[in-house]
């Protein structure tokens, strides 16, 4: 008999069920990074991870004829509705097997819950917040991801659009090799945006400050991207918990504030691919995961441009393309041979043009999906 059901997820039993779904999912999936076990289950933590001070989460398991076939997540995030005066629920943490019925199902629970928290609208995938990991793979399926990227089954658009779900936005990964950079057009912009804006200058992030230099980001971030689509201001706590994991992989040689006479008006944030490493450990960081880590760290050849901005009244001037171009002479220097500059809104054109100037070319694309409730 062709069973399926759903449980709520209240036990650390099924918490754990909920979390271990996708290592055995992708097992056989040759371009599956696992994550880190311990920083899903940091996702999900409601009392440690402060995404939850202003946000609510129901988890939920679907079983098909008694194996673990799917999940998904509802969130409310109390900021992201505030902000942006709206009552939009998300879904995240989506994994199914190519069975409709199981996915109508999991959304359907999802739904529910989110009807019942007084929602209108749904947006995702968002895991479980939008600064957090968001979007289906819709294209790149042959490929690995880069770190803090998602990668799911091409037959999830399927799955979702049949749940009555329409793509509200691409997003785009940009890939450059430094046999595609055109370092001579790079140095006559360096010299036409230098002219134009006298005392620019650029500097590495200070390790030694790294609280300081995370209020910095999170300033200019805050004003950078205010008017751009799924904006949520970062708070104090978020970043300083993101700049707490980053404090352990960030390389200090590709990660820049732009200042102009000392003023503090653009940044730029790559981290090297440590998925080239993750790939090998099977979502466990001991026992002996953290070796890896530590020794395989110096024979990593891809960067990841995960964070940048530019204040308002200094955007259009070349900053970007300079921060950009920066990352690529030092990342040269220190033996990355790629990088990925991701996630680009595709209606970003000023973003998208800077990147298809240095040279750099769409590699994946990812879909965010909306529907009424």
């Amino acid at each position: 008999m062709d069973t399926t059901g759903i449980t709520i997820v209240t036990t650390d039993d099924e918490k754990k069920k909920f979390l271990e779904f996708p290592y055995s999912h992708y097992q056989n999936d040759p371009h599956f990074v696992p994550p880190l076990r311990m920083d899903q289950k940091k996702l999900i933590d409601t009392k440690k991870n402060p995404f939850y001070k202003n946000a609510d989460i129901a988890l939920f398991i679907a079983e098909h004829n008694g194996e673990i076939a799917g999940r998904i997540s509802a969130t409310v995030d109390h900021r992201f509705n505030n902000y942006h005066n709206t009552k939009t629920g998300h879904f995240g943490f989506f994994e199914c097997i190519d069975h409709q019925p199981t996915a109508n199902l999991l959304f359907r629970v999802a739904e529910d819950w989110l009807r019942d928290q007084g929602m209108t609208k749904v947006l995702g995938p968002a895991s479980p917040g939008m600064m957090d990991m968001i979007g289906l793979l819709s294209d790149g399926y042959d490929r690995d991801p880069f770190v803090m990227m998602p990668y799911t089954k091409p037959y999830y658009l399927k799955l979702v659009e049949a749940c009555g779900y329409e793509v509200e936005m691409e997003l785009l990964a940009f890939m450059i090799s430094q046999d595609d950079v055109a370092k001579d057009r790079m140095q006559r912009a360096k010299e036409i945006v230098h002219k134009r804006n006298p005392g620019l200058s650029f500097r590495q992030v200070n390790m030694k400050r790294i609280k300081d230099e995370v209020e910095i980001v999170r300033e200019i971030y805050n004003q950078a991207w205010k008017d751009n689509w799924g904006f949520l201001p970062l708070t104090k706590e978020e970043l300083q918990a993101t700049a707490d994991d980053f404090k352990l992989i960030l390389d200090a040689d590709v990660a820049h504030i732009a200042e102009i006479d000392g003023k503090p008006v653009g940044f730029s944030i790559s981290i090297p691919n440590l998925n080239t490493l993750f790939k090998t450990m099977n979502g466990n960081l001991f026992p002996f995961g953290i070796f890896k880590l530590l020794f395989g760290r110096k024979k990593i050849n891809e960067l990841r441009t995960a964070l940048m901005g530019v204040l308002p009244e200094y955007q259009g001037r070349g900053i970007e393309a300079l921060l950009n171009q920066r990352t690529i002479e030092r990342g040269e220097t220190k033996g990355y041979d790629r990088s990925e500059i991701s996630w680009v809104l595709n209606n970003n054109v000023d973003m998208v043009r800077v990147a298809e100037r240095l040279g750099a070319k769409v590699d994946k694309k990812y879909h965010m999906y909306t529907k009424a409730l």
